[in-house]
């Protein structure tokens, strides 16, 4: 069953350093790591080796912002 996960962190593009905080769903929270991993290097073109995840928390659904892992989730249920 698929979990909610608050993803924190920075990349690198170029000479700036960019502060990111993406919600997103996993099984655990190493697939949701991957799937921010994926998601921000393919909008930024940037390397994994390029972006620094600082924290991953999990979410309970109410206190899910993003709506399209809302919707997600409410449809899990």
């Amino acid at each position: 069953m698929a979990k909610a996960f608050r993803i924190t962190g920075k990349f690198r593009m170029g000479h700036i350093t960019s502060p990111f905080s993406m919600e997103t769903l996993g099984v655990d929270e190493a697939s949701a790591r991957d799937r921010v991993l994926a998601t921000i290097g393919s909008r930024h073109r940037v390397n994994r080796h390029q972006i620094t995840i600082e924290k991953v928390e999990p979410l309970t659904p109410d206190q899910v912002t993003d709506p399209v892992v809302e919707k997600k989730i409410s449809m899990v249920k």
